[in-house]
Formats: structure tokens, sequence, C-alpha cells
């Protein structure tokens, strides 16, 4: 009888990604060798999909306060439309963009925060919420969260289509 293992997971130099579009790229947080003589917690690997961690880190960053939305101009736009429409849900990974290694991750995030609000403050409490989430649920290493404010929503700002009043009676 002949054991067989499985490669050694090697350290993070570049991302794991498919080249088909179709596929979920995936990275492998622990290699595992196979075998009855191994314990249990080392039999087979774990791969977490890169959307894992943008909807982690999505989710992560709209729980602070002063965070309105997320997402660039026009993802915002279509986003709006989407969360309109019956039956659509809301997109928790508009806005992040994530790369993933075998071990690390590094977060990419586009935010819109609120009038009033210290932006460096935001960024600050977005950046350390979405290190703690990620690396508690994924196991992963976050090694940078980049921040990027590309709005600010004014109190008297109205969205699209919500209070419209008619010109003309």
């Amino acid at each position: 009888m002949t054991t067989q293992t499985a490669p050694v997971a090697k350290e993070l130099s570049t991302p794991q990604t498919s080249r088909s579009p179709q596929a979920q790229a995936t990275t492998a947080v622990s290699g595992g060798t196979a075998g009855a003589d191994q314990p249990a917690a080392n039999r087979g690997r774990t791969s977490i999909a890169d959307v894992v961690v943008v909807k982690v880190a999505g989710i992560a960053a709209r729980e602070i306060p002063g965070v309105y939305d997320m997402g660039g101009g026009l993802s915002r736009t279509i986003g709006a439309v989407r969360d309109r429409v019956p039956g659509g849900r809301p997109n928790v990974g508009r806005g992040v963009k994530v790369e993933v290694g075998e071990r690390q991750t590094a977060i990419d995030l586009d935010l819109v925060v609120e009038y009033g609000v210290s932006v460096m403050d935001v960024a600050q409490d977005v950046r350390e919420n979405v290190i703690s989430a990620v690396e508690r649920i994924t196991g992963l290493e976050v090694v940078e969260v980049n921040v990027t404010v590309n709005d600010v929503h004014l109190p008297d700002e109205d969205e699209p289509g919500t209070t419209a009043e008619a010109r003309v009676e």
C-alpha cells in the first residue's frame, strides 16, 4: 500500500487566478496530506474563493458609521437600479477588489462617506474592521487594505427618483 501526499503550500508571491472567465478564482489556505496515519485536520486541502473575501470585506466596511455607500459613480448607479428591481439583491461586493494568494490577501475599497465625518477616522475604522473580519473568518493574513474615498454624500442630496417633485400640476 502506498501513501500519497499532496504538494506543500508555497509562500505567497502572486495570487492564483483562473484563466477561464466561468471558473472562480480560489486560493489554498492549507495544504494537507493523504493517509490514514495523518490527523483528521491534515487530510485534504481548504480553498477559499476570491468572492468570499470580497463579500466579507464589503460587509465589514459597510458596518462602519460614516460609510454611506461603496463603489465608483457608475457601479453605484448600476447598483441602485439593480436594488430596485423586484427580486434583485444588493451587491455587498460593490466597491471591493481583492488579490488572494495562498496565505495572504490584499484588499482595495472604494467608499462614499457622509458629510461631516472625519474621512481619515472613517478610513482607519474601515481598515481595522475589514482586517479583523477577513482574518477571523478566512484565516488569511491581510497584508494591506487600500481605501479610496470617491465621494462625499451631502445631507441635501436626494437619490434619483426617490422624491421627485412635479414641476407642473
